[in-house]
């Protein structure tokens, strides 16, 4: 809120006052972005539970790239931002525009690996899952998740293909004359704003939407058969097979970790969904969005870049713990055993002279 007041405030540059929150503001994101992602890449590094678990692969790669939002883009931004001035040169503000292209599309491509991991996890059988996610198809989609985000950043920008037909109004909007100070401006044409909104936003989110909405589906599943099944196949005292317990156990922790990505999705999207819907807009009503707006939407969407890791924590009991772990310098109060190494056996129980197997 301090930050939007702000941005409004005056349109002459900004008083001292208002530069000491906007700079408080700016410099507490930073510093959460790069030590709450250090963080989660250092738990998962250390904890021997979590490197088990195939997603966490993608969720260290997200993290490295928000980690380069906030140290390689972010600050060049906030001294461009506080000072009024770009100071950097064209061919810096190029590099660090196509920088945060390549890094933003890279976060939310992860989120779409992520989604799918777990969609094959929960919605599919355990063999197929081994079979969809093996070491080699990993590497392929951790790969493409840093790929693709080059061709629609460096390659366009360098080239200069997004300022086709625009090149007058980039350069008027470049230099201000009355306070002559210089800006690092990105506009975008037509054809390259609608295509990497697409690749980068509306595609993967689609994609998001459709696995968590079968993963959302399957889960309820799931409770509806641990309930006959554990019905079924109670005994006459009351009690639960231990393996029904077990099963139940798993499918409880797959959910809840479910949930917690989408929660995490959800966040990505309504960070940068203003700044996608915008950059598709804008173009089309003859580039009139205020710049201050533009401002706004793109640090929301940074902001996210710090709110993964504090997601993790408070969403994640295996995060959580192994958070503190760290924090605490390996105090063993905070070490658990883990069911994730434990093989759990198949429950079997009939029903309507029927025999029904849940793994």
């Amino acid at each position: 809120l301090f930050f939007f007041s702000v941005l409004s405030s005056s349109s002459e540059g900004f008083g001292v006052a208002e530069r000491i929150v906007l700079l408080t503001f700016i410099s507490a994101v930073i510093l959460m972005a790069i030590l709450g992602n250090l963080l989660v890449m250092v738990a998962v590094c250390r904890d021997r539970q979590l490197r088990k678990i195939k997603t966490n692969y993608f969720i260290v790669s997200l993290a490295f790239a928000d980690l380069l939002v906030s140290v390689l883009v972010m600050p060049f931004g906030a001294i461009e931002l506080v000072q009024d001035n770009w100071i950097y040169g064209e061919m810096f503000c190029l590099v660090r525009t196509s920088l945060d292209v390549l890094l933003t599309t890279a976060s939310i491509l992860h989120l779409c690996c992520i989604s799918l991991d777990r969609y094959y996890a929960i919605c599919c059988q355990p063999l197929v899952y081994r079979n969809k996610m093996t070491p080699l198809r990993i590497a392929v989609m951790l790969g493409g998740c840093w790929v693709i985000p080059t061709f629609i950043s460096f390659l366009p920008i360098m080239q200069g293909w997004n300022s086709i037909g625009i090149i007058d109004l980039i350069q008027q909007r470049q230099f201000n004359k009355a306070s002559n100070s210089t800006y690092c401006i990105f506009m975008v044409n037509k054809p390259y704003a609608i295509t990497c909104s697409v690749v980068a936003f509306y595609i993967p989110f689609l994609l998001m939407v459709l696995a968590y909405y079968r993963i959302y589906v399957t889960a309820r599943e799931h409770a509806r058969q641990i309930r006959v099944l554990q019905r079924a196949g109670a005994p006459t005292d009351g009690r639960q097979h231990q393996p029904d317990q077990h099963t139940t156990h798993r499918m409880k922790t797959e959910t809840k970790a479910a949930k917690t990505l989408c929660i995490i999705m959800g966040c990505f999207c309504l960070c940068w969904a203003p700044f996608f819907v915008t950059n598709i807009v804008d173009p089309f009503i003859n580039y009139t969005v205020p710049g201050k707006l533009w401002t706004a939407f793109l640090w929301l969407g940074y902001i996210n870049s710090g709110l993964n890791p504090f997601l993790y924590a408070f969403l994640n009991k295996s995060f959580r713990r192994a958070f503190l772990i760290i924090l605490c310098c390996g105090d063993e109060r905070y070490r658990r055993p883990s069911i994730l190494g434990q093989t759990v056996p198949c429950s079997t129980t009939t029903i309507n002279g029927s025999t029904h197997v849940l793994r």
